[in-house]
């Protein structure tokens, strides 16, 4: 990069006690400072039963706004020393979050509420937030019901239909004001890690119903657009869509008032730009380079890059319900055309390997499947031939527009292996919150790359039921099989691990042998920071946590 640029690129930027089974989480001192974090994109919502759930960007507003009841330990740090948490299922692996502490006796289990928690405008968390949250849940009323998707996951009781016409009953019950009980419908290892997960974030019930409207009764519109009312450490201080996300911390966070007393989130879908803004000082911390970026930084003084092999990946997903993607014998030939090694080598310069399955390789039951899919291309040719399509050039692959700098080397290669067997796709870059909506919501995305989806419960079995079951909340490619449905079915309350690790790997032969999708890469999550930023952790949905960090 010249200098010129960076130069230009910095002017852009510069602005800039535990009770029960749970520990509680430990807070930080205050402090005044800020920290500018660049990204692809910023939040295009908040309402995590909305649209715009399954963007990245939107998923780190809601995870540093709203709080979960409990979430994971930390348990150590990764060779290059990002903070790691311990997954596990038991109440042991767990800490307290706005529940102080929790016990189980048979299906039911009893949330002990923590006191004296504030939100960003004064209001205080009891039991009615909690009870708001899952009726909300239940309603099944937002674009993407994920509140009630994760309840379903966790097992409890009375949530599995997705009709949103029976409302909340004694499956969620106040005791007291800070007493919770949630009764199971069978035991379920998921329960205690779906409460973890973005989508069980609280609400205040009163700031939400503050909101609603008769048409919008559970303030859906005002949680997307507006903001979320919540106990997280930060708050919402300006919205600038498309282009910021501003927060300042909550000075009264149960946790203690985060460290870093302001967060700057910018735009900057340019790597580039990125890259420039992190050499010179403009901005503390970045994400999304490219593999060749990422690697010129970890000679720069000043500059650390933390990564992780967690759970990220790249695959193609072709819709059962749009010809010719529900014809097997061309998704096959997808998958021999690619390829791998030389997508590796070039686009991420080796800083990838293959993906063998449809689960990350490092959850728990993950297995490889016998059926394997290599570059060969004649291979390919012969099942297209096979399969009767004539290509008529009318075929698109889709892609984020905003992942050009990451995604452009790996779509521009695919597309000239696709034309080495007949197929010849055109290159069809959507916006982020267009290929988000299409692909969570509406489901009629033909002909897709995609890097930014992950299961974000850590567990093969949650993988299955995310995407691949009949119906699923991201079963984005409308795929349907009777042996992963009943199988899943069978094991969802498998307290044997091994035989459930046997009905998961049957199932993800099953995906192998329809090609649900075509697994390309693993690669790890990565980030570039300044050297005086500490704290930066891993957590599965990828999302930075702001209180974890001090600079």
């Amino acid at each position: 990069m010249s200098l010129k640029r960076a130069i230009s690129a910095a002017a852009i930027f510069s602005i800039i006690v535990p009770t029960g089974l749970f520990v509680s989480a430990a807070g930080s001192t205050a402090a005044t400072s800020q920290v500018t974090f660049l990204s692809e994109d910023v939040p295009a919502g908040l309402d995590y039963d909305g649209p715009s759930a399954a963007i990245p960007a939107s998923q780190v507003g809601m995870v540093n706004l709203m709080e979960p009841l409990v979430y994971y330990k930390k348990s150590g740090k990764s060779p290059s020393g990002v903070n790691l948490l311990k997954f596990g299922y038991n109440p042991a692996d767990f800490q307290g979050r706005l529940a102080e502490s929790v016990t189980k006796n048979g299906l039911v289990w009893t949330f002990k509420l923590r006191k004296n928690v504030v939100g960003c405008k004064g209001e205080k968390f009891t039991a009615d937030d909690v009870i708001y949250t899952f009726a909300r849940a239940k309603s099944v009323s937002g674009a993407a019901p994920i509140g009630y998707f994760l309840s379903a996951v966790g097992g409890i009781k009375d949530f599995a239909t997705f009709d949103g016409k029976v409302p909340l009953g004694d499956e969620v019950k106040k005791i007291d004001d800070y007493t919770v009980q949630i009764t199971q419908e069978k035991e379920n290892k998921l329960f205690l890690p779906a409460l973890t997960i973005f989508g069980m974030g609280m609400f205040d019930k009163e700031g939400m119903e503050a909101q609603k409207t008769a048409k919008d009764p559970w303030s859906h519109d005002y949680a997307n657009t507006v903001n979320v009312p919540s106990f997280g450490p930060y708050c919402l201080s300006k919205w600038t869509k498309g282009s910021e996300f501003v927060l300042t911390a909550n000075p009264k966070y149960y946790g203690g008032k985060p460290a870093v007393s302001k967060i700057v989130l910018r735009k900057v879908p340019q790597s580039a730009n990125r890259l420039a803004a992190i050499r010179t000082g403009a901005a503390q911390l970045t994400e999304r380079l490219t593999p060749k970026e990422f690697a010129s930084l970890k000679a720069v003084k000043g500059v650390s890059v933390g990564s992780v092999v967690g759970n990220e990946s790249l695959f193609l997903n072709m819709n059962y319900k749009v010809a010719p993607w529900d014809n097997i014998k061309v998704r096959q030939a997808v998958a021999y055309a690619i390829n791998y090694d030389k997508l590796i080598k070039n686009a991420y310069y080796g800083q990838a390997k293959k993906w063998k399955s449809l689960v990350p390789s490092t959850y728990p039951g993950y297995s490889v499947p016998k059926t394997q899919y290599t570059y060969d291309p004649a291979k390919a040719k012969a099942l297209l031939a096979a399969s009767g399509y004539k290509d008529d050039g009318s075929l698109k692959l889709t892609y984020v527009a905003e992942k050009e700098s990451t995604l452009g080397p790996v779509v521009t290669q695919i597309k000239a292996d696709l034309k080495a067997i007949g197929l010849d796709v055109q290159l069809d870059p959507l916006p982020q919150t267009q290929f988000g909506d299409r692909q969570l919501t509406k489901r009629d995305l033909p002909f897709a790359v995609n890097d930014q989806e992950k299961p974000i419960g850590v567990d093969a079995g949650y993988a299955t039921y995310l995407f691949f079951i009949t119906g699923g909340l991201n079963n984005m490619d409308n795929y349907s099989n009777k042996v992963v449905d009943d199988t899943y079915k069978a094991i969802a309350t498998e307290a044997d691990t091994t035989k459930r690790n046997a009905g998961l790997a049957t199932i993800q032969e099953e995906l192998a042998k329809d090609v649900a999708w075509v697994p390309v890469v693993e690669f790890a999550t990565q980030w570039a920071y300044s050297s005086k930023l500490t704290g930066i952790t891993w957590h599965p949905d990828n999302c930075v946590r702001f209180f974890d960090l001090k600079i």
